[in-house]
């Protein structure tokens, strides 16, 4: 036992109790920085179009509804819309990010990969040949046709020996061969072209209540498999060896991971159609601000996207008012230069 004269000061190897309070990390600032963002970003959606709404009107449209123009407009038109651009966009996002934590692939992409193209494809060949015309006809053909299309792209990729390159070639090859046929069946079915010209190109302006509710149901299930995902995606990262020294298995993350991006891609493709680039561009940025942890990376990429998206729409009905441009022409605009320049880096070839 070791004894302390009066007023001496404590041995070296005596523990000191510290209460040092809980500093808010830079990501989590972030984080609710991006939030403030996206609400302003949802706010503008609601106000802004081919008829500009106030912001007091948009406010008395969601809460005081009393049925006047611009309520109708705020609560009707605009609301859908911007409801359907959050989730379609979360989606999108979620769906590139578990793309390209799985493949290690930077490239990897809904769009780029093929998967929104098979998608198309399956939905496409339902509205031609089977007459199906709701959302809830042709969501199961979306699933059909994003898996198998993941399939195929990955098997052409060489299944051990994918590169981001390979892989980047085999979806492009594939993509354009489904979407030669998807022109091929609207050329030939004139009624078919009417009913798909606004979803083939990548629009929210066929949104309702309707359509958001059928496809909630996917859109959430994916989202809750994907944000679970994130723990052992960031093992899988490390490499197939590291990442079953720490206890993860590879089979089940890999088939659940499939999983969750067949139900965000395919129900986002099936509620308006095949839009590109956003789940290449988001996970990027994302990656710059948070670091490869994928703890970080989804829940930013869940938030980030749907102001991609919605800034996107807004723009499209801005350029051409009182007409509207759409949204998947503008996110192939901006996405195009950023895929050049992802290509070009030489940082790019793994993650």
């Amino acid at each position: 036992m070791t004894l302390v004269k009066p007023g001496a000061a404590p041995p070296a190897s005596a523990p000191v109790a510290e209460t040092a309070p809980r500093r808010t990390t830079p990501r989590a600032v972030g984080f609710m920085a991006a939030v403030g963002v996206l609400i302003c970003v949802a706010a503008a959606s609601i106000a802004l179009g081919a008829r500009s709404v106030p912001l007091g009107d948009v406010w008395h449209g969601l809460f005081q509804y009393s049925g006047t123009d611009n309520d109708v407009v705020v609560r009707d038109v605009r609301l859908p819309r911007t409801v359907l651009g959050l989730l379609c966009g979360a989606a999108l996002g979620l769906a590139g990010a578990v793309m390209q934590a799985l493949t290690r692939n930077p490239l990897a992409d809904p769009g780029l990969l093929g998967v929104n193209a098979g998608a198309s494809a399956a939905v496409v060949s339902a509205i031609s040949f089977l007459d199906v015309t709701s959302v809830t006809g042709y969501v199961w053909f979306a699933f059909l046709g994003a898996a198998a299309v993941s399939l195929v792209v990955y098997a052409l990729g060489g299944t051990r020996s994918a590169t981001p390159v390979r892989l980047a070639l085999a979806g492009t090859a594939v993509t354009a061969a489904l979407f030669g046929y998807i022109n091929a069946v609207q050329l030939l079915d004139t009624a078919a072209l009417d009913r798909m010209r606004f979803w083939s190109v990548g629009s929210l302006a066929s949104s309702s209540p309707e359509v958001i509710r059928q496809v909630l149901p996917f859109l959430a299930v994916g989202m809750v498999l994907a944000l679970c995902l994130a723990r052992p995606l960031n093992a899988v990262a490390l490499g197939d060896d590291t990442a079953r020294a720490l206890g993860a298995s590879l089979t089940r993350t890999r088939v659940l991971a499939m999983l969750a991006v067949t139900l965000l891609c395919g129900a986002a493709t099936a509620a308006c159609g095949p839009i590109v680039f956003v789940g290449l561009m988001i996970p990027h940025m994302v990656r710059a601000l948070t670091g490869p942890d994928m703890r970080w990376i989804l829940p930013y990429a869940t938030v980030l996207s749907p102001v991609l998206l919605l800034g996107a729409d807004i723009v499209g009905r801005l350029v051409t008012r009182p007409s509207e441009l759409q949204v998947g022409i503008v996110t192939s605009l901006i996405g195009g230069p950023v895929f050049v320049y992802l290509v070009r880096r030489r940082r790019t070839a793994q993650l």
